[in-house]
């Protein structure tokens, strides 16, 4: 179990780190005067923090289903009448 919270306190910081540098970025874009490049690579790097925050989630939630998943089951085969 540690190794899976020490996976998500990291999905959590690299997602957090990657959402502020994508809203400093778009709020940079914004507020700038005429026309913005900043703009889309700031909606980008936030489409891309909650692409990564998810998909690590997604990726611990797997783990540990796996894990919990009974291994080898035997199949008995069906008896046709």
């Amino acid at each position: 179990m540690k190794s899976k919270a020490k996976l998500l306190n990291t999905i959590k910081y690299v997602g957090g780190i990657v959402l502020t540098i994508g809203i400093i970025t778009f709020l940079l874009g914004i507020f700038e005067r005429g026309s913005s490049v900043l703009t889309p690579i700031g909606i980008g790097t936030v489409m891309g923090a909650i692409f990564i925050f998810l998909m690590g989630v997604f990726f611990v939630a797997t783990e540990e289903m796996l894990e919990k998943m009974d291994k080898g089951i035997a199949i008995a085969p069906m008896k046709i009448k």
